[in-house]
């Protein structure tokens, strides 16, 4: 199997990482925008660079890998899909619903794959929760709290292009929040804080945000965000239940500390970001990609799934926005429905 690879930043870097050393992977082509940064990585794994997009197309590969900016994302969906070729895309598909959509219009119209790259779906621990909830371990669902936060602020320049934080960092909660439960959001109520550095505000953009979500069975679940978490990186699902309560995401690198006498010591080495503790579930989706493209199992992630959590994001930003609750049934989900 011969893969494209479109992206060779950090997250491509790691699946080009994970895909050339896989058994069912014969050779790569990898591109970027900046040339010389697909030819030094290409040249470290003993794989190919291609000067640009077309060659991906023109050279012939069984897939394609999407890593790009998420501008690019949509368009080279699109084209992947008039090729033929199964697509593996990081989120989002686009950061509106109208690109969102056609590209989705695009991918059913050809008939081909799209895999979203929502690796939390692939973590331990999060599979574990989803497991319980199913099981019945914890009794009726009453109250889940799902949390990210980022040790550090990004580039100031990067957050104009970003989509904001309900779209660009929560949009993994409301997804595995969807995944875990196996039920969908009805109505969201949110608030944002823009009381940090001046660059968010700037950028028209929240530092911290919170959410209250309704489920369609009647469970309440908060999502909160930040991008100024000094202690370190920090994931957590709580989920409550009528007989059982577990978590997701504390460990011995949580980075939280008790003020109780007996609590649990600081963590001496907390989590520094996404990469490091989402190393295993990164490489497992793309191991899944592959058996996706064989035949050998079914797609785990697709496109619809990241338009629901798109939309949970949409409207949290316009709840933010106008101070009042919003029901996803504002929110398009088809084509004949997106504004114009």
């Amino acid at each position: 199997m011969r893969i494209g690879v479109i992206g060779t930043g950090r997250i491509g870097t790691i699946h080009a990482n994970t895909l050339s050393r896989h058994r069912e992977v014969g050779s790569l082509i990898l591109t970027d925008v900046d040339p010389a940064r697909a030819q030094d990585l290409a040249h470290r794994l003993g794989e190919t660079a291609a000067p640009g997009v077309d060659e991906i197309f023109k050279w012939g590969v069984d897939a394609v890998v999407i890593t790009t900016a998420t501008s690019a994302h949509a368009e080279l969906i699109g084209r992947a899909a008039r090729s033929g070729l199964p697509v593996f895309c990081e989120k989002p598909i686009a950061l509106d619903l109208p690109g969102t959509l056609q590209a989705l219009a695009e991918v059913d119209a050809a008939g081909t794959i799209l895999q979203m790259g929502f690796q939390r779906r692939f973590d331990t621990g999060y599979a574990g929760a989803r497991e319980a909830v199913r099981s019945g371990r914890l009794g009726r669902l009453h109250t889940v709290r799902a949390l990210t936060s980022d040790q550090a602020a990004p580039p100031a320049a990067w957050l104009p292009l970003s989509g904001g934080l309900f779209r660009d960092t929560l949009i993994h909660d409301f997804d595995v929040l969807r995944w875990v439960t196996g039920r969908e959001v009805v109505d969201v109520y949110a608030a944002g804080s823009d009381a940090g550095p001046a660059m968010f505000r700037e950028a028209g953009d929240v530092d911290t945000g919170a959410a209250v979500l309704t489920l369609d069975d009647g469970t309440l679940a908060t999502a909160t965000a930040t991008r100024l978490n000094g202690a370190g990186y920090d994931v957590r699902m709580e989920l409550a239940g009528e007989r059982d309560q577990i978590v997701v995401g504390l460990d011995d690198r949580t980075p939280i500390a008790s003020t109780e006498p007996t609590g649990p010591p600081a963590a001496d080495k907390p989590w520094t970001g996404f990469l490091e503790r989402f190393g295993p579930a990164y490489e497992a989706e793309l191991c899944a990609f592959v058996e996706v493209v064989l035949g050998e199992r079914a797609n785990p992630c697709d496109g619809r799934e990241a338009l629901q959590a798109l939309r949970i994001a949409e409207a949290c930003e316009r709840s933010r926005r106008d101070h009042r609750p919003v029901p996803l049934a504002e929110i398009p989900d088809a084509p004949e429905a997106a504004p114009r």
